[in-house]
């Protein structure tokens, strides 16, 4: 059991709120994942600097400081770096891609959690509101976010096993719900050369979406041919720089609302998640249907 939130705004008005917002949704989620918690942030002027791209590094035993200096080297230009909790954003004047390589190869020992222009990804082990409370979420702001509660139940309690999966530039993914044929679809990836960092059952449907997009998919087809090869029950909540989007399996094990209003898209394992939200008594609610993919464009 896990806990999926996500608030995708229509009014610009309320991106100054995004954070604090998203910090109450991910509070009461608390009680359906308490190992721990992520949240990935879209449009932070602080987080992703606009003209850079930025990245989500986890270093154990390597600080902010180091890590900008070695990836800046490789580069041969700036890069920055932040520490938020257990993750490191580091951001450059480059391209995403650009980016990642240069982490990859200057800090083999790194593991990349994030990528893109406007995607900040932040994520570790711990109560969902002290994780919150130690990024700064409460008081960022942005255009859309999503988050998870973590209830591990088939891989290890560590950051990197945290949701949300980011693996393709600007591109999130948070689960609730287990797949039960992702070791034999794991092997399947590696054949063609793509890796998983951890054991997580997520990750492997996070590379499988990222891959059909790369290769041209729109979001609603790169998630009805992951349902196609993944099987299991699942709640998904998959994010880019343009889109929002939710599913559920096909027979809709795992809960999930939609409030729907003028101001923002908002979707939840729970309704109580939303309540706080403004306008909520006057958005339409709704669950989504088994099988069917939601998705709305910025």
């Amino acid at each position: 059991m896990c806990g999926i939130v996500g608030l995708h705004l229509r009014d610009p008005e309320l991106e100054p709120r995004l954070g604090d917002l998203l910090t109450t949704m991910l509070g009461e989620m608390t009680d359906r994942g308490s190992d721990s918690a992520g949240v990935a942030v879209y449009g932070n002027p602080d987080w992703t600097p606009a003209g850079s791209a930025t990245v989500t590094v986890l270093a154990d035993g390597v600080d902010a400081l180091t890590l900008a200096s070695r990836v800046g080297s490789h580069l041969g230009r700036e890069a920055r770096g932040r520490e938020l909790g257990a993750t490191v954003l580091l951001s450059a004047g480059t391209d995403p891609e650009t980016l990642a390589s240069a982490v990859r190869t200057a800090v083999p020992e790194a593991v990349l959690v994030g990528l893109g222009s406007e995607l900040a990804v932040l994520k570790g082990v711990g109560l969902p509101l002290d994780l919150a409370a130690g990024f700064g979420l409460p008081g960022a702001s942005g255009w859309q976010g999503v988050g998870h509660t973590r209830m591990a139940t088939e891989s290890a309690v560590t950051p990197a096993g945290s949701h949300p999966f980011s693996v393709g530039p600007d591109q999130c993914i948070v689960h609730n719900g287990s797949f039960s044929n992702h070791a034999s679809v794991r092997r399947e990836l590696a054949r063609r050369d793509i890796h998983c960092d951890t054991l997580n059952d997520t990750e492997v449907a996070a590379r499988f979406v990222a891959e059909q997009i790369a290769h041209g998919a729109e979001i609603d087809q790169a998630l009805a041919e992951m349902a196609g090869v993944l099987d299991g029950f699942y709640t998904l909540l998959v994010s880019t720089a343009e889109e929002f989007a939710v599913v559920r399996d096909p027979i809709a094990c795992k809960p999930a609302v939609i409030a729907e209003t003028d101001r923002y898209v908002a979707m939840a394992s729970e309704y109580r998640a939303m309540a706080h939200l403004p306008g909520i008594d006057e958005a339409r609610l709704y669950e989504p249907e088994p099988g069917r993919v939601y998705h709305w464009r910025r």
